[in-house]
């Protein structure tokens, strides 16, 4: 509106001008009239009053856009800062205007939409976590888990290593199932320099389809095993403590001990095969 009414009288001095210096082209009369060519009057007031309010404009609107700059803490130095009282959403478009990608930082949560998220490392640029619909990747060199509960998974995990932090222990626990570790060329449980413990509180099973259980060691020991009961005439005749076992199997597989005489004392009616 401004620029129109300036526009406005410049065009009416530009008209009063051309008509001046057509008149002087003119032949002059004797007692012609001079007339002064301008602005002069109420056009003149109304032009200093709109340049006088566009100047007031320009300092108004330097004024704000120093006051936001100040607000929002933008300089070259500090980073940009945005604040809403709801949320802040960021959307990417393509050329069609169709949402590419969609980041909504709210009170309670941290949402991104778009077909592949990635973060990546500062100094090379390598991709520390990547996700899209198909996987997830993990690129650090360590992904560490200090929750109290660890790390749950619902369904299977594939992985090459695990272990635990110098000095800590691994633990591998299923509170209420099973846990199953199974390779088909083989699982390898090791301790290099401590002892290898499985406990189980019903049944722990030793299975091997096609192979053979081999145990090798210096010393091979079966604690709580059940001891068999001697016949009569056996137990009347031994009055010392017995201190030598021997070790005996039932037909279902059971091992007991039964104290060892001149010969063998193994017998199939044992009461730890029949009761067993």
């Amino acid at each position: 509106m401004l620029l129109f009414f300036l526009s406005f009288f410049f065009q009416m001095t530009r008209e009063q001008y051309i008509l001046a210096t057509q008149q002087n082209n003119l032949p002059r009369a004797e007692n012609a009239q001079l007339y002064p060519v301008g602005i002069y009057g109420w056009r003149k007031r109304c032009l200093y009053f709109f340049v006088l309010l566009l100047l007031v404009t320009m300092i108004v609107n330097l004024a704000m856009t120093i006051w936001i700059l100040k607000v929002m803490n933008f300089t070259v130095d500090s980073p940009l800062v945005l604040q809403s009282d709801r949320n802040v959403t960021v959307n990417a478009r393509n050329h069609m205007g169709q949402l590419t990608g969609q980041l909504t930082v709210g009170a309670d949560a941290v949402e991104a939409q778009c077909k592949r998220f990635e973060v990546r490392a500062s100094e090379d640029g390598r991709v520390l976590f990547s996700a899209d619909e198909d996987e997830i990747t993990i690129g650090a060199e360590k992904l560490k888990v200090t929750g109290t509960e660890g790390a749950v998974f619902g369904h299977s995990v594939e992985t090459p290593h695990i272990r635990a932090e110098p000095s800590q222990d691994l633990r591998l626990e299923s509170p209420t199932r099973s846990l199953i570790m199974e390779a088909p060329r083989g699982v390898q449980v090791s301790a290099a320099a401590g002892d290898f413990k499985a406990t189980c509180r019903k049944e722990l099973h030793l299975q091997s389809t096609e192979g053979e259980i081999f145990l090798n060691a210096d010393k091979i020991r079966l604690g709580n095993l059940p001891t068999g009961s001697l016949s009569s005439s056996s137990a009347s005749s031994s009055n010392s403590r017995q201190t030598v076992y021997e070790l005996c199997v039932c037909p279902n597989g059971k091992l007991y001990l039964s104290p060892a005489g001149v010969g063998s004392t193994c017998q199939a009616s044992s009461n730890v095969c029949l009761w067993s």
